[in-house]
């Protein structure tokens, strides 16, 4: 069962999001997850509910391509729309397939030979043959993932904001790969922050940001952030198989 606690923002009544950090090529707890959303919307049913993914879906892990796949086929959870947000480890995959070398180096340090080895490409292969054993379905998807989602009192983002600037002036870098000062920032970012990029133990809730990447690649359960009205809560998923050790950006 879910516990539930005051939250640092609202969202508007009879609406419910289901928000999960970073991926990372998890695909068979990405899975789990997903079940264990279903289980709470059938005890705690609500008028409209939302379920969104916010970015890194590929890298580090070892089943990219099914992670891909499994977002490719849609909502997971009759009924329940979704929203995948761009993650900078998506990006780098778009640039790196569309024939970017410096993104393709960054790639390969950063988590791309497991995604090109989930396609059953050899990494060490020239760079030019990896597009054509990607499916053109998934980097279609990659191009249509969104930067930010905002609903009440929250903007969702991967990375984050920076501080001082307003919401609707941030540099897509920013909004990708921020970590410092946004981290440590106490200032109010004119939303609450919901991101994911930068990997912790547990769940961060400050009034001013939720940090919800809980390192499920790494060893660490997949986390999902529930905001319901004034609260929230978290749901997640036990880890699978060994964690990684890898570059880390």
């Amino acid at each position: 069962m879910i516990t539930l606690s005051p939250a640092p923002a609202s969202l508007p009544e009879g609406r419910r999001i289901y928000a999960i950090g970073d991926i990372h090529g998890c695909d068979v707890q990405l899975g789990n997850l997903h079940a264990v959303i279903a289980e709470d919307l059938a005890r705690r049913p609500v008028d409209a509910p939302l379920l969104l993914h916010i970015g890194d879906y590929v890298d580090r892990g070892a089943d990219t391509a099914g992670v891909l796949r499994r977002l490719i086929a849609g909502s997971p959870i009759a009924g329940v729309p979704v929203v995948n947000l761009l993650g900078n480890h998506d990006d780098t995959m778009l640039h790196a397939l569309s024939g970017d070398r410096p993104a393709a180096t960054d790639w390969l340090f950063t988590g791309g030979r497991p995604a090109l080895q989930s396609y059953g490409i050899d990494p060490d292969s020239p760079r030019e043959s990896w597009p054509e054993n990607v499916p053109g379905e998934h980097m279609d998807f990659l191009r249509d993932l969104t930067l930010t989602h905002r609903e009440g009192g929250y903007l969702f983002v991967h990375g984050g904001v920076r501080p001082g600037v307003p919401l609707d002036q941030q540099a897509r870098e920013d909004l990708l790969r921020m970590r410092q000062p946004f981290l440590y920032s106490e200032m109010s970012f004119g939303a609450v922050v919901v991101h994911g990029h930068s990997p912790v133990k547990a769940p961060v809730v400050r009034h001013n940001r939720i940090a919800i990447d809980t390192g499920a690649v790494f060893g660490g359960k997949m986390t999902c952030l529930v905001l319901e009205g004034g609260t929230l809560g978290f749901l997640t998923a036990d880890p699978v198989g060994e964690p990684v050790s890898i570059a880390h950006r």
